[in-house]
């Protein structure tokens, strides 16, 4: 992997050290910097949570917003600027629990960002609840008897969804992540990166060591317009996790049907509005 120089930020990072997030981190500065981007041309919007600081150790655009929010301000800003290459970043507490009413209609919308949840089945930041991706049975401060409900399959509800792109890869495989962080930028809708991250503090089950034993890489000849397979592959989940790009639409994204300014800035369409007669109107 090269190192990609012109995303280093200098600023110190508040991770525990082996956290899969340093592993995501390198991942998406090489994909970006092999994708021949500049940090002015990327916008990342986080919420709250470790994951969602991972864009202040990158150099880039930032808006870091509130707990689950990430989803329409990444749309305002892919809509308003169809120029930026816009990311959404957060982690699976972030993401599928506060930020799981935004998600379900990201899903159906399409609007062309690219959604990276750092999925470690814990909330991180505030010290080990269990997160909607927690498996059932699992015991925290919050659950000492174990979790009596279900994991949330984010992968299963985009295929079903009719999703842009459904993605999962794995922190611990760097040259896969960053090859499936370019995949999903360049595709043209949202795309879905799931990414399996360990949580060294407080997550001790789903370890590195546990996802090494179990994570492959989907076969060459898998087909991801299959939908039907890609549901079974999204529901696969145990002794063998699929990683790869599980699910891929055709159909048109959102922006494209009806950006506002087409595919130009706001700030560069053409003046269709006297604003003052406006204010007239309405003072």
């Amino acid at each position: 992997m090269i190192k990609p120089p012109e995303f280093d930020s200098a600023d110190p990072v508040a991770w525990c050290p082996g956290c899969g997030n340093f592993g995501i981190r390198e991942a998406v500065k090489t994909a970006l910097s092999e994708l021949g981007l500049e940090p002015w041309q990327t916008c990342f919007v986080s919420g709250i949570g470790q994951a969602a600081k991972a864009p202040h150790y990158i150099r880039c655009n930032l808006f870091n917003g509130l707990h689950g929010r990430t989803l329409p301000v990444a749309t305002g800003v892919k809509l308003a600027n169809p120029e930026l290459t816009v990311f959404a970043e957060g982690g699976d507490g972030d993401g599928y629990a506060e930020g799981g009413n935004h998600f379900l209609h990201a899903l159906r919308r399409n609007v062309d960002i690219t959604y990276l949840v750092h999925n470690n089945q814990i909330y991180g930041l505030t010290k080990g609840q269990t997160s909607p991706t927690s498996d059932y049975g699992t015991i925290t401060k919050t659950t000492p008897f174990g979790s009596g409900e279900p994991a949330f399959n984010p992968l299963a509800l985009a295929v079903a969804l009719d999703a842009g792109l459904v993605a999962r890869g794995f922190a611990g495989n760097q040259r896969q992540l960053a090859e499936l962080v370019k995949v999903a930028v360049l595709y043209p809708g949202f795309s879905l990166l799931d990414i399996l991250q360990p949580c060294v503090s407080f997550n001790h089950v789903n370890t590195n060591e546990w996802y090494r034993e179990r994570v492959f890489e989907l076969d060459e000849d898998y087909d991801p317009t299959d939908r039907v397979r890609a549901l079974h592959s999204a529901y696969e989940w145990g002794d063998r996790i699929p990683t790869g790009v599980l699910y891929r639409s055709s159909r048109p994204s959102y922006d494209r049907l009806r950006s506002p300014g087409g595919q130009r800035p706001l700030v560069k369409a053409a003046e269709t509005a006297d604003l003052n007669r406006l204010l007239t109107r309405f003072s």
